[in-house]
């Protein structure tokens, strides 16, 4: 998209706005990576937003003209993005995941977890246990990997579990609003400590996983997340450590793990020197996102509790 810059005391169309937005980020101290990577898509989503317009309009949308007021709220939106640091997902109040569009507040942090990806893959070639019955999504914030899940695998029964009741009181809004609401579980526990005697065929969870020295150099937009939703102790691991301890318990025979650690993957390796994790890749970014099967938990069991 491009369009002739304006000549008037504001942008008049789409594509000026967009200019306009693109150059102002562009030139600010604004750290992305709450959706998107550059200053011309965070514009994008902004002005488009906005504008009441879908996230993949073509450039036919470039002349449209944008009205006083739209223009007045997306300069208020700028402003807040500029000089506040808040994430633009907080801003607008809905973020994007795996194609579906989710309430978002700083009740839990913004989706953008690879695992979106996993989800529309089927989690092939990782699983390879039978059509998937029952899915946990561990640790759920605003709900955003189970109730894709649910979306896309009509007959499968998602939990959603998260200690946080703020969270999860989001995740049960989402859940409404997808009409998803009797097909998942909201459930207030800590790890797994409230799934007693429940078994799935997969479980899914985006962890607190950021160590102390990341949490203290993080920019100031993730300031504006819930901590108890990022840090995890001194090296990332701690709630992670207790998830593959207790994983293997709630899992079928054919039952798969998948769990993000981002940049603490290599204090994984680290900490569990003796087990093979597999590390997928993604076709659209992302890292640090492990697979281990069911009989591979077991396997490596006395490292989990050693």
């Amino acid at each position: 998209m491009s369009d002739d810059a304006t000549t008037t005391n504001r942008p008049a169309t789409i594509g000026q706005a967009l200019d306009y937005c693109s150059a102002r980020l562009q030139d600010s101290a604004a750290c992305f990576g709450h959706g998107t990577d550059n200053p011309w898509d965070e514009a994008v989503q902004l002005v488009l937003a906005v504008a009441d317009l879908p996230l993949d309009a073509d450039d036919g949308v470039l002349p449209h003209p944008l009205d006083a007021a739209a223009w007045a709220r997306i300069e208020s939106l700028l402003e807040q993005r500029i000089e506040d640091h808040v994430p633009l997902p907080y801003l607008l109040g809905r973020a994007w995941f795996a194609g579906l569009q989710f309430a978002c507040d700083p009740r839990a942090i913004i989706p953008r977890s690879p695992i979106a990806e996993l989800v529309l893959n089927d989690f092939q070639p990782w699983y390879s246990g039978p059509p998937l019955r029952r899915v946990l999504d561990l640790c759920c914030g605003g709900g955003c990997i189970g109730l894709a899940v649910a979306h896309y695998y009509p007959d499968v029964e998602v939990d959603l579990v998260d200690i946080d009741a703020a969270a999860l009181q989001l995740a049960r809004e989402n859940a409404a609003a997808l009409g998803l609401a009797s097909r998942v579980n909201v459930i207030e526990s800590d790890l797994f400590a409230a799934l007693a005697g429940r078994r799935y065929d997969l479980i899914v969870s985006n962890p607190p996983y950021v160590d102390r020295e990341d949490l203290a150099a993080l920019p100031a937009e993730y300031l504006h997340e819930p901590a108890l939703a990022l840090g995890s102790g001194s090296d990332g691991l701690d709630l992670t450590r207790r998830l593959l301890a207790a994983a293997a318990d709630h899992l079928e025979e054919t039952g798969l793990l998948v769990v993000e650690v981002g940049n603490s993957w290599p204090a994984l390796e680290q900490a569990y020197p003796k087990v093979a994790f597999t590390w997928l890749e993604f076709e659209h970014g992302g890292h640090g996102v492990f697979a281990l099967s069911a009989r591979e938990l077991q396997d490596y069991d006395a490292s989990w509790r050693g």
